[in-house]
């Protein structure tokens, strides 16, 4: 892979920087997707009288129309179904053409269509209450004050989940909005049941219940796996802990575990550091905030951990003869088991402040051990290095296919951005969670 193929010079280098910006991301084009999918359904099912007539509006196509979206947001976000799309996308061989395996390896970005579908349900809710209003006043006596109640309180608390998961909410307060996802969605979820039940009875239609029961069981699945667990943490310095587990698990490479220090508290995802013929796994833990400054504190004896391990980002390396890998400070978590491992060839870049001091030299040996030629970058002592051409350096000499990056935010979205505006394949977590 030459220089010459990434050149800047390349006519469609201007194209791709307005294509693949962050704002254009995979993740919105899939929610813009559903979005248009819905409209389109809302114009020809009005177009052919599906959802009013002249006798009043028909409730049960739009309360469909809710219902299937939800199930999609739903399930698109359930641990196993998240594991089924990685397992899917990295089947393709490393001989398919390069365009195709690098689309596969957008498979992350699938939570597009989960906050997708919630808007459009949510929407589509909001209509289905209008509707029962807009007939109650026509004179017909259904639905039932207590249906109209019991829809009015699933659109109040669905307005309340989409509107704490809009970004600047999200990312300002994300407690509050982990706390109204998880016992909004609860209530929801029982709401639904509680209206179906109303609606059958005053009907004589049966609702779809085998659908709710699915979702109900996608919902509350994680909840039992809740278990709480031994934890021997080691603090190398005060900005960084290294937590090792070894309850009966050995998760694979590639993947998450969510840990709190309460059953139904503050639950944070870390990737899964397991060593090849070792049981058990490692996290690695740097200060970033109250929680994780408040674990590499006061490092607990126990926590509690819900659900099963769930595929990242990395774990697309697969799709890819030979990758680069670029982190920044505790970023070398999600990369050490595929170091470890060894599956593909790799160059590591790392950079991070005073590594050995801060993360110790165990891990530091262990990483130079794992793989061949790093480049371990010292902030401390050498400042802040370009990542983006340490990048595209490493891609030049050593050929390889794609570039993963495992960082914060800011850093993570230009150096992707940078990467893909000169036609290299780049990966890096979106947020969206």
């Amino acid at each position: 892979m030459s220089a010459q193929a990434f050149s800047p010079a390349s006519g469609r280098v201007a194209w791709r920087r307005i294509a693949r910006h962050p704002a254009l991301m995979e993740y919105r084009r899939l929610a813009a997707l559903v979005a248009m999918a819905n409209l389109w359904i809302l114009w020809r099912g009005w177009q052919m009288g599906h959802f009013a007539d002249g006798m009043g509006w028909a409730l049960a196509p739009i309360a469909d129309l809710a219902l299937a979206n939800f199930a999609l947001a739903i399930l698109i976000r359930q641990q196993r179904v998240i594991n089924a799309l990685f397992w899917l996308a990295t089947r393709i061989p490393v001989t398919w053409p390069l365009w195709l395996r690098r689309g596969a390896g957008k498979v992350y970005h699938f939570g597009g269509l989960h906050s997708g579908a919630a808007s459009c349900g949510t929407l589509w809710f909001g209509l289905l209450l209008w509707a029962m209003g807009w007939n109650r006043l026509a004179g017909d006596a259904l639905p039932s004050d207590r249906t109209l109640w019991l829809t009015a309180a699933i659109l109040l608390l669905l307005a309340a989940m989409v509107a704490t998961a809009l970004g600047p909410l999200r990312d300002r307060f994300h407690n509050l909005f982990e706390r109204v996802h998880r016992f909004a969605g609860w209530t929801v979820m029982g709401l639904f049941w509680a209206q179906s039940i109303s609606l059958s009875a005053e009907t004589g239609e049966a609702p779809p219940i085998w659908l709710l029961a699915l979702l109900t069981l996608s919902v509350i699945s994680p909840w039992l796996s809740l278990r709480r667990v031994r934890v021997a943490v080691d603090t190398p310095s005060g900005h960084a802990a290294v937590a090792r587990f070894d309850y009966g698990e050995t998760p694979f490479a590639g993947s998450s575990t969510a840990i709190s220090r309460s059953p139904f508290g503050e639950y944070h995802a870390f990737a899964n550091i397991p060593a090849p013929g070792e049981s058990g796994f490692r996290l690695a833990i740097s200060r970033a905030g109250d929680w994780t400054g408040g674990f590499v504190d006061q490092p607990p004896s126990h926590v509690w951990v819900k659900g099963i391990t769930t595929s990242g980002v990395a774990r697309i390396e697969t799709l890819f003869s030979r990758v680069v890998y670029v982190a920044t400070g505790s970023g070398i978590g999600p990369v050490l088991p595929h170091l470890l491992k060894g599956a593909v060839p790799a160059r590591l870049i790392w950079s991070a402040r005073s590594p050995r001091r801060t993360y110790g030299d165990a891990l530091v040996d262990e990483i130079e051990t794992a793989t061949a030629h790093p480049l371990i970058w010292d902030t401390d002592r050498d400042g802040k290095p370009d990542l983006s051409a340490l990048a595209l350096e490493a891609v030049w000499e050593t050929g390889a296919e794609a570039v993963i990056v495992i960082s914060n935010r800011k850093l993570t979205r230009r150096v992707v951005h940078e990467l893909e505006t000169l036609g290299i394949p780049a990966y890096g977590a979106i947020w969206d969670s």
